[in-house]
């Protein structure tokens, strides 16, 4: 990887766009910690410094903002509402035809639905700055907190609205600060943007964990921690390349005097197809249930059971129920992203067949035999791995936001991954000599 990097920055055009991209990153940075207007900073500062805030609801969006949401800056929201409308869209594509249609046309289509992506973030990151500055203006946002009801010292209505509106226009740009990666950097603009957020929280909840421990000063529990990171990363790393080669052949045909096909080739199935997908599911789906409790009057039953079993990352019933539902959600994932029937009907259009296997019907169903069978040990990975903050939390008393947790872990290693594949491409690209060797 470092070899990778070290050659592009020796070719003047790639420098120039990994140069670009670095710019684009400072400017994401910097945003991250500007206050938006109405909030009272310091009160902010006071409440990170004295409650455990990363145990709250909101851990998974601070994540992803890259402890942005916290600190209610222009850039709160981050990416999350773009993720959330690319998966919506993405979910939609399988129930509306129209979706469907624009997605079968190519290039075209999807500007369209690229489109449609944007137009769904913005109402989404109004959606979720209001919950926001809600939130933070009844000091909910801060449990536990002395002075959580003064962060919005002025809740106008004309202050509430500029406050939301600052945030949207802050998700908006770092839409468009993403979309400039893509095209003018070394692209996946908004998953490098994703990578810098989650990898931008890892100093500091390293040296919390040090700070935290008794052996030798923190020293060893930090150590430990390190080499389980390290293990972690090898075993992600192999999964995620792991894949299942289905060998395809096409048949000769002969066109005018011409011949074409007869060649081999493979379709290839990923053991973790879903991604990370999943684990966002499975932590939304979670995080519904402990929110409506927490806006709730009242000391009823069902809060109770509710604050007592699916709040805490460390219960036996919240480990299990997030473990089945993220084995659950690979699976849904994998059945609406992956047609087996489409797989087999262009093959069979194009004159492919697997080996033993007839055309058609019997081709689609060999495929999601496959597909199930190799879903299985994708989704108990994701399972275990998502569980590793659980684990974390109980061993070393760390947040929920353990640095090398399964979510942040699988994000990091699949960008920086996609990261080396793409700058290798363009080097080779420009350096024929590798294809001479």
């Amino acid at each position: 990887m470092l070899t990778a990097f070290a050659r592009a920055f020796k070719t003047p055009d790639l420098r120039k766009k990994l140069l670009f991209t670095l710019g684009i990153i400072v400017i994401y940075r910097v945003g991250t910690h500007v206050p938006i207007p109405g909030i009272d900073y310091k009160n902010v500062q006071t409440c990170i410094d004295n409650a455990n805030a990363n145990q709250g609801l909101f851990g998974l969006v601070n994540m992803f903002s890259g402890g942005a949401l916290l600190q209610i800056t222009i850039f709160a929201l981050g990416i999350m509402p773009y993720i959330t409308a690319s998966i919506i869209l993405q979910l939609l594509t399988v129930v509306i035809p129209r979706l469907e249609a624009l997605k079968k046309e190519g290039q075209a289509g999807t500007a369209k639905i690229t489109q449609y992506t944007r137009y769904l973030t913005i109402a989404l990151a109004i959606l979720q700055g209001t919950g926001l500055v809600a939130t933070a203006r009844t000091g909910s946002l801060f449990q536990g907190c002395p002075v959580a009801s003064r962060i919005v010292p002025d809740q106008s209505i004309f202050v509430t609205i500029t406050m939301v509106i600052t945030m949207t226009a802050g998700t908006a740009c770092v839409m468009w600060l993403g979309e400039l990666i893509t095209d003018r950097g070394i692209g996946n603009g908004m998953s490098i943007l994703m990578f810098i957020s989650i990898a931008a929280t890892f100093p500091s909840a390293l040296w919390a964990i040090k700070q935290q421990g008794d052996l030798a000063g923190g020293w060893i529990e930090f150590g430990t921690v390190i080499a389980v990171g390290l293990v972690m990363v090898g075993l992600v790393v192999f999964v995620e390349q792991a894949q299942r080669r289905i060998p395809v052949q096409y048949a000769k045909r002969m066109i005018g005097r011409r011949s074409y096909g007869g060649t081999s080739t493979y379709i290839p199935l990923k053991v973790n197809q879903a991604g990370i997908i999943p684990v966002i599911f499975a932590s939304s789906l979670l995080y519904i249930p402990a929110l409506v409790a927490q806006f709730a009057g009242g000391n009823s039953g069902w809060k109770t059971w509710i604050e007592a079993n699916l709040t805490k990352g460390d219960h036996p019933i919240y480990i299990a129920t997030y473990f089945i539902l993220i084995v659950f959600f690979a699976f849904f994932y994998v059945a609406i992203s992956f047609n087996p029937e489409e797989v087999a009907d262009n093959m069979k259009k194009y004159g492919g067949f697997i080996p033993g296997i007839r055309a058609g019907r019997p081709t689609a169903e060999y495929l999601s035999y496959v597909l199930n069978r190799i879903t299985w040990p994708g989704s108990l990975y994701l399972g275990l791995i998502a569980l590793v903050p659980t684990m974390a939390l109980v061993g070393f008393q760390a947040n929920q936001n353990f640095p090398f947790g399964g979510t942040s872990i699988l994000i990091i290693v699949g960008v920086g991954l996609e990261t080396v594949k793409q700058i290798e491409s363009q080097l080779q690209q420009r350096n024929y000599e590798g294809f001479l060797r």
